[in-house]
């Protein structure tokens, strides 16, 4: 690894700062729009590090942003710390043990992502001022990227409008910049109201809502055997009706999880199980509503943008992982099957290295595409503004994100050596970008001739308002 960039030493300068927070959130997991006490840790770091602060972005009371310097051109990092339901695991340790009753853990990485974004943004700023150039950084502390599309509201209500480059990271078992592939995809809650009866007395008087539930499940199951091959649809019960079969179900609400490779790909789908919910109804006799939760748009890459954090994370080399990170990743492995380790690298289409127990490569830029995505609302971002994304090695190969694997590597020394590494990332791109203002010309230009072939309509309707817990909102205070 070259020491030649002025920026990593900056990042090093505040390791210890930014691990810790790391840690801090870490300790306290919060789901999706109840993130109080992360938020809280991400705010009074900005203010330590004497970046302007503006709250409850967007009107979500766990959204912030910080922002340094004055002028153009706008930088955004872009950061999260949201946890994930049913992955409380202790930490450094190579089998599986909740440690809270509530279940909550990040596993995703988000205590890390949030930290380093942050880590990278106070860089920037830090080196803006010793420049004295113009330029401005921006540090999005965005919340709810584990369903709720937080950062789609965002960008709806104009908090991208004057950015010119947006950057991120996620963590992850390899090394390599992100290929901005992921599905479009919506959350629709579908009630169907029908009408109580006794179940035995009189079943002719009733209408099951829960029947409507279950058609609905039965036509859309039929309908995957005629969606493109990379659309899904999954489903979750948020309400069967009750827990008395002597009763005739009055109120059933499904929840249905649409995904798309594309915005228009998922309208069309969209639209199919809408019909699909208003056949239930017809066939039950009851009635149907419907109401969007959340909703996200697929990514997209913008090639300068990729060329140039390929050449920053050349520069830096992979994370420099030693023989006690290899240890634990060894032991973390034994719990993983051969297909597990198997997809990191097919991820990367190569040859699986069933020896290797962590990343100590980083992978080129153009690699076929192997298929498997999910879905961000870094996508809405990368709609409203130029966007580039870092994959970094933090945990070992062949750990599944959301899984109990990736929650116990969180507070590894192994795991903040990669955030640390993706600061630099980030903060050596966004510095390339302040002294190049070619490449911010380059990427913006690519940006707009992709959006004049397929302009952007946001996924989620005007009239949605984020789903902010009750007890959550500020009127509740």
């Amino acid at each position: 690894m070259r020491n030649d960039n002025p920026i990593w030493s900056l990042v090093d300068e505040r390791a210890a700062e930014f691990t810790g927070l790391a840690d801090r959130v870490f300790d306290t997991p919060e789901l999706a729009y109840g993130e109080k006490e992360s938020c809280a840790a991400h705010t009074e770091m900005l203010r330590q590090q004497g970046f302007r602060v503006t709250e409850n972005i967007a009107g979500i009371p766990t959204a912030v942003m910080g922002e340094a310097g004055k002028g153009g051109p706008v930088i955004a990092i872009l950061g999260e710390y949201d946890a994930l339901p049913g992955l409380s695991q202790q930490p450094g340790l190579a089998e599986p043990k909740q440690i809270a009753d509530h279940g909550f853990g990040h596993g995703c990485g988000h205590n890390l992502l949030g930290a380093a974004a942050l880590s990278a943004a106070t860089a920037v700023k830090d080196w803006l001022e010793a420049e004295g150039i113009d330029g401005t950084v921006r540090y999005y502390g965005c919340p709810a990227e584990e369903g709720g599309a937080a950062k789609t509201y965002m960008v709806r209500d104009g908090f991208f409008d004057d950015v010119d480059i947006a950057i991120t990271w996620h963590p992850a078992s390899f090394n390599a910049v992100d290929d901005m592939r992921s599905l479009a995809n919506t959350r629709i809650d579908f009630t169907f109201h029908g009408k109580a009866a006794h179940a035995a007395g009189a079943p002719e008087l009733g209408r099951s809502a829960l029947d409507s539930v279950e058609l609905m499940n039965v036509g859309v199951n039929y309908m995957r055997e005629h969606m493109p091959d990379l659309a899904r649809v999954h489903y979750a019960y948020l309400d069967a009706g009750g827990i008395g079969p002597n009763v005739v179900q009055a109120k059933a609400t499904i929840r249905q999880l649409i995904r798309s490779p594309d915005l228009g790909g998922l309208s069309s789908l969209v639209e199919r199980v809408r019909k699909i919910a208003e056949g239930a109804a017809l066939m039950t006799e009851t009635k149907v509503t419907s109401r969007v939760f959340s909703a996200v748009s697929n990514l997209i890459e913008n090639r300068p943008l990729s060329e140039a954090m390929q050449a920053e994370f050349n520069a830096l080399g992979p994370v420099p992982f030693d023989e006690s990170d290899i240890a634990f990743a060894t032991d973390i492995r034994k719990t993983m099957t051969r297909e597990d380790i198997a997809d990191t690298f097919f991820r990367l289409s190569m040859k699986p290295d069933y020896d290797k127990a962590m990343c100590d490569f980083i992978a080129p830029l153009d690699r076929p595409f192997m298929g498997g995505m999910g879905s961000t609302d870094v996508g809405d971002v990368s709609w409203a503004v130029p966007t580039v994304q870092a994959r970094v090695a933090t945990c070992a190969i062949g750990t599944a994100l959301h899984s109990w694997q990736q929650t116990a590597q969180g507070k590894m020394p192994a795991a903040h050596k990669g955030m640390l590494h993706a600061a630099k990332v980030m903060a050596a791109t966004a510095r390339a970008a302040l002294r190049d203002p070619a490449l911010i010309a380059e990427a913006k230009s690519a940006h707009e001739a992709f959006l004049a072939e397929t302009p952007y309509l946001c996924p989620i309707p005007p009239e949605t308002t984020p789903p902010i817990p009750e007890e959550e909102r500020p009127e509740a205070a």
